[in-house]
């Protein structure tokens, strides 16, 4: 009896399971992306793909993917995490701060802040499902390489894992950014953001765990070159200003 009950009840879990991953829209393939976290504006038609700050709004008809600082606080956001202190890591009571982007990094170190933080970007990944974002990319999954070794990998890893079942659970794809040398495949990640994999001769990596499924950013020129000479007819490839401002560079292969 126990063995027929089992019998009819796995099925019936594995189509209730998670009934919003059946509705997450893979990236496409094909078309050219757009990054535009500095400031939004139209783009040609051969784009399909834009990339756009979670504070900002979807282009209509477009696959649209919805960017968040998963790993990291946005230096705009001082006053939000200043009541949060203790999600923010410190080292002799100041913040650890990534000095290329004077961003504070968050205090992943334990199970239980993961999760509080997890809720944290999970409100904000369903607010981009709710504008009607196709996708998330969670950003700077490697910064605990700038943790002045209190954070490990594998603190990345697990929390990455709750950001994107959060994605999953919003109807959302969830694209991984940064730690070429990572497979994101292993906790859930349907795409790659590659910024300057060009200049870091890291395109292949991406490549490698996500076939097509990879958005190539470059800002120097020649990076530019060297990306769509070896990865062009492959990915979609995009030249922007480093400031991704709404008047600035902006060039495809």
């Amino acid at each position: 009896m126990t063995r027929w009950l089992a019998f009819l009840l796995v099925p019936l879990l594995l189509l209730t399971a998670d009934p919003a991953l059946a509705a997450v829209k893979p990236l496409p393939v094909g078309p050219d992306v757009d990054y535009q976290l500095g400031g939004t504006r139209g783009v040609p038609a051969r784009v399909g793909i834009v990339v756009r700050d979670r504070t900002s709004y979807p282009l209509p008809g477009l696959y649209n993917v919805c960017y968040i600082n998963g790993f990291q606080t946005q230096a705009s956001e001082r006053r939000f995490w200043k009541k949060r202190m203790g999600l923010v890591l410190r080292r002799g009571g100041r913040p650890v701060v990534d000095s290329a982007w004077g961003e504070w990094l968050l205090n992943i170190r334990t199970p239980r802040k993961r999760v509080r933080l997890a809720r944290i970007v999970g409100t904000w990944t369903r607010g981009c499902a709710a504008r009607g974002f196709n996708a998330v990319e969670f950003d700077n999954l490697d910064s605990y390489t700038r943790s002045r070794g209190m954070l490990r990998r594998n603190h990345a890893v697990n929390y990455a894992r709750l950001l994107v079942r959060a994605a999953h659970g919003a109807g959302l794809a969830a694209g991984q950014k940064n730690l070429a040398d990572f497979n994101g495949r292993q906790v859930g990640f349907d795409f790659a953001v590659a910024e300057e994999c060009g200049r870091w001769r890291e395109c292949g990596d991406y490549v490698r765990n996500y076939g097509r499924r990879v958005l190539s950013i470059e800002y120097r020129r020649a990076d530019f070159q060297w990306t769509c000479a070896r990865y062009g007819a492959q990915l979609p490839v995009v030249l922007r200003d480093l400031a991704l401002s709404s008047r600035g560079v902006r060039a495809w292969c």
